[in-house]
């Protein structure tokens, strides 16, 4: 089978793409509103498919419902890829999203039965940040972009790499959203979390000026470099409007709506760098070649003028 571009697939991995967003919000209203325990049982709610939708109960158990709907989405996804897509890796990283997604919500109802351990309660929100980069790097590899530039048009071999300097974002931005969650969950203080925000604006940076100086010629990687400073910048600005609120409410009988919605926006927000990070990094990978890799290339090609 030969590779091309399937709308269809590409059009469905946009959709799971869309449908996981919801669930990171579904999620964070949960812990934002302090109803993780407002439903006592998993799988059901108080013994039934269907309690009455009240207090926390909406939150823990609408979020139940929506992680149940992206988990039949993602069902579908990776059958889709499995009967359409010729690409062995892609089918695979299809069956791995669905693994991901089962085990994530198998995380989400031991952290009920355990009663909401910090560790188990890290690991469940993790595991949906890498979900969410899985159906992002899906949507990426089955688009008109990704078999549009098969060839390499830059030369990487700059110091640093703009390909490493972009894995190490990403790895920051990974790690800074375990500290996040960490935090979220009481598992310990706002410093290392503020640390992690530091380096990642310090990356962010690096980024932006390397890919300002060595590839301006490169129009998506210019495009893409301001989109990453801007979601960066934008995170960085609601975290410390989300960390004032926490402390202006503190005293608080109840979460306060204003706290509980820009919380909202810092948790899912974090999931957009993350996943905007990891596109960083996939367009890096298409649209450069090492010097390694370029020297390669005109060993071939001397061969084959050779021969």
């Amino acid at each position: 089978m030969t590779e091309r571009y399937n709308p269809a697939i590409h059009r469905y991995a946009v959709f799971t793409s869309a449908c996981t967003v919801l669930l990171l919000v579904a999620g964070a209203l949960v812990t934002s509103n302090d109803a993780g325990l407002a439903v006592p049982d998993w799988p059901t709610s108080y013994g039934t498919f269907f309690p009455p939708m009240v207090g926390g109960i909406f939150y823990e158990h609408g979020h139940r419902m929506v992680a149940t709907f992206v988990g039949l989405v993602t069902i579908g996804l990776a059958l889709l890829l499995w009967r359409k897509e010729p690409r062995r890796w892609m089918r695979t990283l299809g069956w791995t999203a669905l693994g991901a997604v089962i085990l994530q919500g198998l995380f989400g109802g031991l952290t009920v039965y355990l009663r909401l351990p910090p560790a188990v309660s890290m690991v469940h929100a993790t595991l949906a940040q890498g979900f969410f980069c899985m159906t992002i790097a899906i949507s990426v590899f089955t688009s008109p972009w990704w078999f549009s530039h098969a060839d390499s048009s830059g030369d990487d071999s700059g110091s640093p790499r703009l390909s490493t300097l972009a894995v190490w974002l990403a790895s920051i931005t990974f790690v800074q959203l375990i500290l996040g969650a960490a935090v979220r969950h009481n598992a310990f203080g706002i410093a290392p979390h503020l640390l992690g925000a530091a380096a990642v604006l310090i990356l962010a940076i690096l980024v932006s000026r390397t890919v300002r100086r060595r590839f301006a010629a490169l129009r998506d990687l210019r495009l893409l470099s301001k989109w990453l400073s801007s979601v960066v910048g934008a995170q960085i600005l609601v975290g410390g409007a989300a960390l004032w609120s926490r402390v202006a409410t503190a005293d608080a009988p109840q979460p306060v709506a204003s706290t509980i919605w820009i919380t909202v926006a810092h948790t899912v927000l974090g999931a957009i760098v993350l996943a905007s990070t990891v596109v960083f990094v996939l367009v890096c990978r298409r649209l450069l070649s090492s010097a390694a890799h370029a020297a390669a290339g005109r060993g071939a090609e001397f061969v084959a003028r050779g021969a």
